[in-house]
C-alpha cells in the first residue's frame, strides 16, 4: 500500500489524526480533520495507571492493599469472601471479579446514585479476584479515587506537576462523578499530540527531559503481561497487542501504541467502529507508518 492508497483507507476507518515518531523524528502524520482536543475514552484508564504508579512510588497507596482496608468506611454491609481478597491490583488487570461490565459510559448518566464509591464495591463479586478478566470501568474508577483520597485533590490537579505540566498537557478536561472525583475510567479529552507525548514517555521508561515523571520499573511492570484476556494479554489498564506492543487503548480508536522493538510510537484519534478493524489496519501497514518501506 502506498500513501495515497493509506489515506483513502485511512479516511474510511474514520481516523482523523495520526502521528507517528520513531528515533525521536517524526516519520508520518496525516489529518484528516483538525487537531482539537477530544474525549480519550478509555485511554483514560493510561493515565490513571500512571497515576497510581507516581502515587505508589510518593508512598500514597500499596498494590497490595486490600480493598477492606482502603475502603474501609464505604463497604457494604455485608462483606463476600471475594471482596475481602480483592486488591489495589485487583483494580487495574479488569480481574477484579466482577461478572460484568459497570459504570460504563452508556450507564452512567442513568444511575439514580451519587456515591459510586460505595455503590461499585456493593455489587457482586463473583469470581475470585485475579481469576477471571473482564473489562469494567469500577477498577480504574476506584484506583483512581485512591490515589485522589490519599493526595488530597482531583486526578488532574495531582497529574499536572508530575506528568501534565511537563509534557505541555495545559489544564486537560476530565469527566468527574457526582461527587467530584475525576472519573478515572474515562472522560479525559486531549489533542493527538498530547496523547503522542504520553506515548514517548512510555517508550523512554517514563523519563522525560532528564526527569523520572513515572517510576521506570513500575511501566515495565505496567506494560507487561499480568494476566490473560484471551489475546496478547492485559498489563495494568494496558492492553498488550501485537509485535511486541502495549497500547493506551480508547473507544473508536483512540490509541498510544508503544513499539519498543522499533523505538516508535504511533497515536491516533479517530471514530471508528468497531474499533479493532482501525487497530488491524495499522499493524498491517506497520511499516509504511513507521518509514520503513
Amino acid at each position: 500500500m502506498n500513501r495515497e492508497e493509506f489515506d483513502r483507507a485511512a479516511q474510511e476507518y474514520r481516523v482523523l489524526n495520526i502521528i507517528v515518531r520513531r528515533d525521536g523524528e517524526t516519520v508520518f502524520r496525516a489529518d484528516y480533520d483538525d487537531e482539537i482536543r477530544r474525549n480519550q475514552y478509555s485511554v483514560t484508564k493510561s493515565f490513571t495507571s500512571a497515576a497510581v504508579g507516581i502515587a505508589q512510588k510518593e508512598g500514597l497507596l500499596s498494590l497490595d492493599e486490600r480493598l477492606t482496608d482502603a475502603f474501609r468506611d464505604d463497604l457494604p454491609a455485608h462483606v463476600s469472601e471475594n471482596l475481602r481478597q480483592a486488591t489495589v491490583r485487583d483494580l487495574l488487570t479488569m480481574c477484579l471479579g466482577q461478572d460484568r461490565g459497570f459504570l460504563m459510559g452508556e450507564q452512567r448518566p442513568f444511575l439514580p446514585e451519587t456515591d459510586w464509591v460505595k455503590y461499585s464495591l456493593a455489587l457482586p463479586f463473583v469470581h475470585a479476584p485475579g481469576t477471571v478478566f473482564q473489562y469494567n470501568n469500577v477498577g480504574p474508577y476506584l484506583a483512581g479515587v485512591l490515589v485522589q483520597r490519599r493526595a488530597g485533590c482531583t486526578l488532574d490537579r495531582y497529574l499536572t506537576p508530575r506528568l501534565f505540566a511537563p509534557l505541555g498537557i495545559i489544564a486537560p478536561t476530565w469527566e468527574t462523578d457526582p461527587m467530584g472525583y475525576s472519573f478515572g475510567a474515562g472522560g479525559l479529552f486531549l489533542c493527538v499530540s498530547e496523547l503522542l507525548r504520553f506515548g514517548e514517555l512510555l517508550l523512554a521508561g517514563g523519563k522525560w527531559n532528564g526527569r523520572q515523571l513515572i517510576p521506570a520499573d513500575y511501566i515495565a511492570e505496567a506494560s507487561s503481561k499480568q494476566v490473560e484476556n484471551g489475546g496478547e494479554g492485559y498489563g495494568y489498564l494496558f492492553w498488550r497487542g501485537a509485535h511486541n506492543t502495549y497500547r493506551a487503548d480508547g473507544k473508536y480508536g483512540q490509541y498510544a501504541i508503544v513499539l519498543p522493538d522499533d523505538n516508535a510510537v504511533i497515536a491516533v484519534n479517530a471514530e471508528c467502529r468497531p474499533q479493532h478493524l482501525l487497530l488491524d489496519f495499522l499493524m498491517r501497514e506497520k511499516a509504511l507508518l513507521l518509514g520503513l518501506h
